[in-house]
């Protein structure tokens, strides 16, 4: 690798060389994540609970120098707004390298590498959006295999990105959808409580408590697609 990035080239054993000078080189590591995502975690707890203080007139920032509050306030509330939170340096120089010099044991080789890159666990706004987004491909699986139109309510999406694991990423949420919701219409097709062209709609089951809250469907009676007809709609849960 030294060779590659300083001379633009790679031999390998045979002693066939390959030209790399216009190749960018990515590479991923997930060498200090757990502690990349403690300190995203805390870096979210501190603004919120800094943008709480704000709200109710409690001074959170003390300098020599006046800040105004207007400005400070309105920074604040825009960056929980996005999400965006950013390491600090210390945090980078202190914890994350010596951890990378420890892995890779050659500072010439870190020395090459011209742009490092952290990638912080999702803020709420974008695990939303990322459940959402799972739910609408299900959704298109569904009306394309077995012309069943799938729908559900806002507060699903809210239950479901409760079950994001900031140590797995986006795929604990592919998995929750997956178990909460796919699993759940799957055995009611398998059981003929769903017919292909009919439909369904996802609820949460607000009858237990809001912590351990879960999916259900909600399938049309067979007999028609009125609702007054078939007797309304009832509920699969499994």
């Amino acid at each position: 690798m030294l060779q590659l990035f300083d001379e633009g080239r790679i031999t390998d054993g045979k002693g066939t060389t390959v030209e790399c000078k216009d190749a960018i080189f990515i590479m991923t590591s997930n060498l200090a994540q757990h502690e990349i995502a403690d300190e995203a975690e805390l870096l979210r707890l501190e603004a919120s609970v800094s943008s709480d203080a704000q709200t109710k007139g409690v001074a959170t920032v003390t300098s020599t120098d006046p800040v105004p509050e207007k400005d400070l306030s309105d920074l604040q509330e825009e960056q929980l707004k996005h999400g965006q939170i950013s390491l600090s340096r210390r945090f980078i120089e202190h914890t994350i390298y010596p951890i990378l010099y420890q892995h890779f044991k050659r500072d010439e080789f870190l020395g090459r590498i011209n742009e490092v890159l952290f990638f912080l666990p999702f803020s709420d706004d974008e695990l939303k959006e990322i459940t959402s987004r799972e739910l609408s491909k299900w959704a298109e699986k569904a009306r394309k295999r077995h012309g069943i139109t799938m729908t559900w309510d806002a507060d699903v999406v809210d239950v479901l990105a409760q079950g994001y694991n900031i140590r797995y990423g986006a795929r604990s949420i592919k998995y929750e959808v997956e178990r909460k919701v796919v699993n759940l219409i799957a055995k009611a097709h398998e059981n003929d409580e769903v017919l292909d062209g009919g439909r369904v709609h996802i609820v949460v089951d607000k009858s237990i408590d809001k912590k351990a809250r879960i999916c259900k469907i909600e399938i049309p009676e067979r007999g028609g697609d009125d609702k007054k007809k078939s007797g309304g709609w009832f509920s699969s849960k499994i």
